[in-house]
């Protein structure tokens, strides 16, 4: 069995050729496919996050409202770029939407990836200070992120306060019971996948990996998770963590299929990250349901991680993006195991 869950960007144009052409369209038809999703019998809807960009940027308004229009379905993000964020205003925030959803929330959070504008974090009102860099900055914000979604009372009570105070310091309200155990960090490289699990953060690895062998995608993204479960177990972590991968697969069931992912011969591709760090791409899939079954079963990283993330074009509608969902589900899952 494998969490079966989609990844939307949330990408929006104003263009004839997108079915999704604004901020709202983007926003509704999100909620609108994370219910269609739930219907199909999906495990989770996760939303990335992208700032200076039209795509899905503060995520906890939409994550709410997916809460509170759905039942069983995990929801989450995939990633939160966290150079952006005041952690304890998001622990407030990410609680409200945890307690909305009835603690469904299974938030990725990370370090973020490369931008519309150059050190988008400044306008925020964040840089790091003297000596560290962005990347240190982020997770620094991470760590008292996870601190205070522990729970635990730290800010010394006013003694004339406008509302009686219980007794102790006072953690940030409304807390969310068990959230601390749902956030996954967003690794690119073995070390911060291995920084993650001494956190107790659960694994997402997702299409773009630092490239640090030379040896194919889903090579070097298996040893990245093998690596995780290595440095969670030597934490001495009691719980067992979940680890997710996302990929591009595409079943070829009918006419609009073969029209818009027929003529795919994906492969992996490098690039550089920051013009300095070499990155590999994971490639995509697309073929026919038998075809594609003996493909996937070739990936090792998607055999080693317990949750499979399928990013979806978005801007092709809500309906087709749930026929995409549902194509793998009814014609990809069975054969893979997975159902």
């Amino acid at each position: 069995m494998k969490h079966i869950g989609f990844l939307s960007f949330g990408h929006w144009t104003p263009s004839s050729q997108s079915q999704t052409r604004s901020a709202s369209d983007a926003l509704l038809q999100s909620i609108e496919l994370s219910v269609a999703a739930e219907q199909l019998g999906a495990d989770g809807a996760y939303f990335r996050v992208h700032h200076f960009a039209r795509q899905l940027a503060s995520p906890f308004p939409l994550l709410a409202a997916v809460g509170a229009r759905t039942k069983k379905i995990e929801i989450g993000t995939a990633v939160i770029d966290m150079r952006y964020e005041n952690p304890l205003y998001m622990a407030e925030d990410a609680g409200s939407a945890d307690i909305i959803s009835g603690g469904r929330l299974q938030l990725g959070i990370s370090r973020g990836s490369p931008e519309q504008v150059i050190d988008g974090w400044r306008y925020f009102g964040y840089a790091p200070p003297d000596g560290l860099t962005d990347a240190d900055m982020a997770r620094r914000h991470t760590e008292v992120f996870l601190d205070v979604l522990r729970g635990e009372g730290f800010a010394k009570p006013n003694p004339r306060p406008m509302f009686a105070n219980p007794p102790g310091l006072l953690r940030l309200e409304p807390h969310a019971a068990g959230l601390r155990e749902r956030i996954w960090w967003g690794a690119g490289t073995n070390a911060t996948a291995q920084w993650a699990a001494k956190l107790g953060m659960n694994l997402q690895s997702s299409t773009l990996k630092i490239d640090e062998s030379g040896k194919p995608f889903h090579v070097q993204q298996a040893e990245q998770i093998r690596l995780f479960r290595a440095a969670w177990q030597e934490a001495g972590h009691a719980r067992e963590p979940r680890v997710s991968v996302s990929r591009s697969i595409f079943a070829l069931v009918d006419e609009r299929d073969r029209m818009y992912f027929g003529g795919d011969e994906s492969q992996d591709q490098v690039g550089f990250l920051g013009g300095a760090e070499r990155a590999i791409f994971g490639r995509s899939y697309a073929a026919e349901p038998d075809v594609l079954i003996a493909q996937l079963k070739q990936d090792e990283a998607i055999a080693e991680a317990d949750t499979l993330l399928l990013t979806v074009p978005n801007q092709l509608g809500v309906d087709y993006n749930a026929h995409v969902i549902e194509a793998v589900l009814k014609h990809v899952a069975p054969g893979m195991g997975w159902r």
